[in-house]
């Protein structure tokens, strides 16, 4: 089983990089995302390697970490994603954008992916969220305040400062994340109004 490979760089195809080690070249399928991130033609690279053995053909992934190729078996562990679909996404969503998109149940986020329409959304952040915190640096009170807002149990105050914000155009969890930093210095019990202006205040940083 390949689970890393170095070599040079010896052509690109539209999802592929056929890499030269030692004068065999490996035929290695990535997102677009770790394509554009790849060096020229000619020059060194290196690869975590997923291996996929069918009996009529053996596959190989690329990815430029090893958190990116845990997120393509993890996310393959959802029913509907497959490896097309799984690449899909991390070339729209690095690792850390999508767990936090996962761990705060950003769904419009991760259905930015190709072939990812709502309802499979849905299925991956519901499936994923516990493991998602794993993978991501956010504040562990941002994921419980997105948490009791998806079971409808925050504060009045604090669920209409977050739809204040989305309202105004930014996405869920940008503005779960600004709320959450803002209760940190509003007080106890702090009015919508009073945890609009302090989210805004932290967006604007």
């Amino acid at each position: 089983m390949i689970g890393k490979l170095k070599g040079i760089i010896d052509a690109y195809g539209d999802d592929f990089v056929i890499l030269d080690v030692q004068g065999v070249g490996y035929v290695v399928h990535c997102s677009s995302r770790t394509l554009q991130n790849l060096p020229p033609v000619g020059e060194a690279a290196s690869l975590s390697i997923e291996t996929h053995v069918r009996e009529d053909m053996i596959r190989l992934f690329g990815f430029r970490s090893d958190a990116e190729r845990e997120w393509f078996k993890l996310l393959q562990s959802v029913q509907g994603v497959g490896a097309k679909v799984a690449l899909g996404i991390l070339s729209v969503l690095d690792p850390g954008t999508l767990a936090t998109a996962i761990a705060t149940g950003d769904k419009a986020s991760v259905a930015r992916g190709p072939g990812v329409g709502p309802k499979l959304a849905q299925r991956i952040v519901s499936e994923l969220k516990d493991k998602a915190p794993a993978f991501s640096a956010i504040d562990p009170a941002l994921i419980r305040l997105s948490g009791s807002l998806d079971d409808k149990t925050a504060p009045a105050p604090v669920s209409d400062a977050v739809s204040a914000l989305v309202n105004l155009g930014y996405p869920q969890a940008q503005a779960s994340a600004a709320i959450a930093a803002a209760m940190k210095s509003a007080g106890e019990e702090p009015e919508a109004k009073t945890l609009i202006r302090l989210g805004l205040r932290e967006l604007a940083r």
